[in-house]
């Protein structure tokens, strides 16, 4: 009987000791590592059969057909896959825990124009929702704010950090602006406001407007060499203007350096209306733009082409946006948006899935035209590209970041996609999550071996 009883206390202490809280952040890689005999995706549409990818310092070293190699740590990957660590362009991880318990959101401000909102300065490193994305191979996260018709700056978080300053991959990327609906019927309201405007499409071309003198303001104000006074929501869309326009009292002659935006315009539309609205506004002032949601992004794929915007799909695995749309709709967009030579990239923003699916999203816009490691760019090298990250990541090249996924199957195939290990800069981070645990503690309870 003691026996029995010691062994259900060591048990217990086990599955303790595996609880999500005492899942630590990996420590700083040391020594260099090598994955060999492996299938590499490279994530750029390159595929290294029987591949060697060597890493060092948390950055990627060597990639090429396995070789002899001495002097480092080996870890034979036979019969498995390696790909770029996956990244979700679009989500509320981190900072809408249960969307039923309004003490655990934190992803929407009051207000019209939140520009000085940081989605970063929310962020909960201790989500428990973290580990179903790792754990599924998803190491990078663009963490977006709601709320008004200017939402704040967005942040790529990688997913591992003891807290929001360790997570930070890129802050402040972009600004969010979200189109009011154009469309009678569809979503949250004619014009955004409702039906009790008595004409809702005036209604929201006139917030629309606000938003246009908002950066017209913003203009008037960087020319100010000394402000009066610093005006918080003003500051924070100056990385949106080229550096001459926000910077305008430098001297850029005796400057050498390509004047560009540094951060993203995101516009939240679906429409085709919508999606004009929103490039054309963003033409106007000269930001680099990328439709988020665009549902009605496959039929004015030549004018996206031609202006230069990218697209983040989102929902793919729903019904199209009208009933005179193809029942699959969804999934045949991104491979018009491939064949139009238009950049975009997938998400899931699903409420029940909360992100996890991501890579299955990828898995059916592969069944509906495109090849599978277009469908696998979609999630990685596009979604770099797209969030400004594609110079650290997005890839396994030389040079860059050692965000790097272990499956023993095709990870975009639902059935035998199965992640064994993963690395985010080099470091070794723990796969567990709340699920997992979950399913060990009832085995234990229904003593299923």
């Amino acid at each position: 009987m003691k026996k029995i009883f010691l062994s259900i206390a060591l048990l217990t202490i086990t599955l303790i000791g595996k609880s999500q809280e005492t899942v630590y952040p990996a420590k700083p890689q040391s020594g260099v590592i090598a994955l060999t005999n492996a299938t590499i995706h490279i994530g750029n549409g390159e595929v290294i059969e029987n591949g060697m990818i060597v890493f060092g310092g948390g950055k990627i070293l060597d990639i090429r057909p396995t070789a002899a190699i001495a002097d480092v740590k080996v870890i034979d990957c036979k019969g498995k896959h390696i790909y770029p660590g996956l990244i979700t362009p679009e989500t509320d991880l981190g900072l809408n825990e249960i969307n039923s318990t309004r003490s655990m959101s934190d992803v929407r401000e009051l207000g019209e124009i939140n520009s000085n909102v940081r989605a970063a300065i929310a962020y909960n490193s201790d989500s428990k929702v973290i580990g179903t994305l790792r754990s599924n191979g998803i190491l990078l996260a663009n963490i977006v704010p709601q709320g008004g018709i200017i939402s704040g700056s967005s942040s790529v978080m990688q997913l591992d950090a003891w807290n929001w300053e360790d997570a930070t991959y890129k802050l402040d990327n972009g600004i969010h602006f979200r189109v009011p609906n154009l469309t009678a019927g569809r979503g949250r309201g004619f014009g955004g406001l409702g039906n009790a405007a008595a004409d809702p499409l005036k209604a929201a071309m006139e917030r629309i407007d606000n938003v246009r003198k908002f950066f017209r303001e913003a203009k008037a104000y960087y020319a100010e060499a000394k402000p009066e006074h610093t005006n918080l929501k003003l500051e924070a869309v100056r990385g949106l203007f080229n550096e001459m326009e926000a910077y305008p009292n430098t001297n850029w002659s005796v400057i050498k350096k390509v004047l560009r935006p540094q951060q993203v315009f995101f516009v939240h539309a679906e429409t085709v209306k919508e999606i004009q609205v929103g490039v054309e506004l963003a033409k106007e002032f000269g930001f680099k733009t990328v439709i988020v949601g665009g549902t009605d992004s496959w039929k004015i794929t030549d004018y996206l082409k031609d202006n230069n915007v990218a697209v983040i799909l989102n929902d793919m695995h729903s019904l199209p946006l009208t009933q005179d749309d193809d029942v699959d709709q969804p999934y045949k967009t991104p491979f018009l948006l491939q064949q139009a030579g238009v950049l975009f990239a997938i998400s899931d923003t699903h409420e029940e899935s909360r992100g996890r699916n991501l890579m299955f999203n990828a898995g059916t816009a592969a069944a509906y035209g495109l090849t599978k490691e277009q469908a696998l760019a979609a999630i990685t090298l596009n979604a770099a590209k797209v969030l400004g990250i594609d110079a650290m990541t997005g890839s396994l090249e030389k040079g860059k970041d050692a965000n790097i996924v272990i499956s023993d199957g095709d990870i975009l195939d639902m059935k035998s996609s199965k992640i064994t290990q993963a690395f985010i800069q080099g470091r070794d981070v723990s796969l567990d999550n709340k699920q997992k645990q979950l399913y060990e503690k009832y085995k234990y309870k229904y003593n299923i071996k």
